[in-house]
């Protein structure tokens, strides 16, 4: 038998190349238009548009090999996508997902891509043939007839223009520029340029904020050594602690304490790390968001009134704006591995003897429940088992949800230590510890993991919030204790934190802002509250977010309303 007459002809070969990869570059944008709530002409828009380029591009050049390879970006998106999707189970490539590729440290990014592979073998099979055998029948000069190549040139430009059409009702429709925010890979071109831009303004934050001062002074001095304390969690989320409801022992120390004030409605601004930190750090909240880059942060304040500044964090540094405001601290360091946050009390215990009388402002970095969850404890915390290192899948939830609570119940011990050593000092000290944002774990149907989505949850918002006052501050300042008693279901978001820090040191300047201070008399309990979304935009948390029945029905049973 004649092996010849059943092989392709290098023209049918280059056919099927071109083919095959204008199907895989046309997968997101199928699964999107099931997956977000598009309209009838943006779905149209969205699948004939990319169709109609690929057609276009595709056959350009001669070699079908060398237009395809030409069109590998395409091919890296829609991989970045298909992960994405694995992950959240909808929305696109987001401005902070390449914030979070550019400022994620490579042990993190290693964690994550190491319980992903389900999601990394998919693409590989996808689109790794494709671009093997792109270079293969390139190197073979394969080609398309050149009446093939015109049929493709002239309907994908038909296709496109049928496309454009769709657009316009598709616009009007929605009073928004639908190409950039709903068709693939076009927003997600369009969100890569926000994220260069948003890195342009951090390179630059030194030059913009050089001359910023907050003109700072001090109220009232206790006439006695001070120490603030400001704990920021990672990625722990409200609904598993112990001490907002959860079934759970998650906090078996501190729930005994009657020394903590619990803020049981405090929301994130932000569901990245990111966006979020920085604004722990900085007087700004999303409603004023751009001014970041010309203000200093927290430890600029607390220096301008005589304070020695710290700051220590349990992580990497990561090249984002957290970095830049820590740099603003008298003193910075980072722990290396293993990176349990005790040693954040044990680096902090030799500040504090070493410095004789002098006043101090901690800022603790933690590591808290970072993914991957099972590395955030050692072995002894591990309380709820199995805890094992498991692929990111919904018949993995159990082992998934111990090895976080596991993280938490950590998380209770070290804050619980930290308090009983600051508190057996003869110090006027006071603490706050808040989340930078939750997390979801294969939660609902929805089968979210992770932050940083596009759209939040529940899970992503609402986060745990304490303060706690020693014995001698409580004594010199009452009515600040009092007050915070009083805003405990205060309608507050991360805002708040610069605020309440600069609050319960008696620290004046007309950027801090009383109104949303925690331990304040005059917190404004009709304000409305914003976050911050992909875009750097200020949304009220009760409009265009995402939130679904679901997250409402969660928010509704911790007794938190979004007016």
């Amino acid at each position: 038998m004649d092996r010849r007459k059943f092989r392709l002809a290098p023209s049918r070969k280059a056919l099927a190349l071109l083919l095959y990869f204008i199907l895989t570059a046309m997968i997101p944008n199928f699964v999107l238009a099931k997956t977000e709530m598009y309209g009838a002409w943006s779905i149209i828009a969205g699948l004939l548009l990319p169709l109609g380029f690929y057609m276009t591009v595709g056959a350009s050049i001669r070699r079908t090999g060398f237009s395809v390879l030409m069109l590998i970006w395409v091919m890296i998106l829609c991989s970045f996508q298909i992960v994405l999707l694995y992950l959240f189970g909808n929305s696109i490539i987001a401005t902070d997902m390449f914030t979070n590729l550019i400022t994620t440290n490579p042990g993190e990014a290693s964690e994550l891509l190491t319980n992903i592979t389900p999601a990394i073998t998919i693409v590989l099979l996808i689109y790794g043939p494709i671009a093997v055998y792109a270079v293969f029948a390139a190197h073979r000069r394969y080609r398309i007839t050149q009446k093939m190549r015109k049929w493709f040139v002239f309907s994908g430009l038909g296709v496109m223009g049928l496309g454009g059409l769709a657009l316009i009702p598709a616009s009007l429709k929605a009073n928004d520029n639908i190409l950039i925010k709903e068709v693939f890979p076009v927003n997600v071109l369009y969100n890569l340029e926000l994220c260069l831009s948003i890195q342009h303004k951090i390179q630059n934050y030194e030059v913009t904020s050089k001359d910023f001062s907050y003109y700072a002074s001090r109220s009232d001095n206790p006439k006695k050594r001070e120490i603030y304390i400001y704990m920021i969690g990672e990625a722990s989320r409200a609904a598993n602690w112990e001490m907002y409801g959860y079934e759970r022992e998650t906090n078996p120390l501190l729930k005994r304490r009657n020394d903590i004030v619990v803020m049981r409605n405090v929301l994130t601004q932000s569901n990245t790390t990111h966006k979020s930190v920085p604004m722990f750090l900085s007087s700004v909240g999303a409603e004023n968001h751009d001014e970041i880059y010309e203000r200093k942060g927290l430890a600029e304040l607390f220096g301008e009134t005589g304070f020695r500044t710290y700051f220590i964090s349990n992580q990497a540094p990561q090249g984002a704006m957290v970095d830049l405001l820590a740099n603003e601290a008298d003193e910075r360091m980072y722990i290396g591995a293993p990176r349990y946050d005790i040693q954040l009390l044990r680096m902090m215990k030799r500040i504090i003897e070493s410095e004789d009388d002098a006043d101090l402002l901690f800022i603790l970095h933690c590591y808290g429940s970072h993914f991957s969850y099972h590395q955030r404890y050692p072995r002894e915390f591990a309380k709820f088992r199995p805890d094992n290192d498991v692929s990111i899948i919904k018949q993995n939830v159990e082992m998934i949800v111990n090895a976080y609570d596991n993280s938490i119940v950590y998380t209770d011990y070290v804050i619980n230590e930290i308090l009983d050593y600051i508190g057996s000092l003869d110090v006027c000290s006071a603490l706050v510890y808040c989340s930078d944002h939750g997390e979801d774990i294969l939660d609902d149907d929805r089968e979210r993991f992770l932050h940083a989505s596009p759209t939040v949850t529940y899970y992503q918002l609402h986060v745990p919030c304490l303060v706690w006052f020693s014995e001698s501050y409580a004594k010199r300042y009452p009515e600040k204790r009092d007050a915070a008693v009083r805003n405990m279901w205060a309608p507050a978001t991360t805002h708040s934190m610069f605020h309440t820090l600069a609050d319960m040191a008696s620290i004046e300047s007309r950027y801090v802002d009383r109104s949303v201070s925690l331990v304040s008399g005059t917190f404004d309990l009709n304000a409305r509250r914003y976050y911050l979304n992909d875009h750097c935009e200020a949304e009220p948390f009760d409009e265009h977010i995402g939130l679904n029945d679901n997250d409402m029905m969660h928010f509704a049973a911790h007794g938190i309303t979004l007016p």
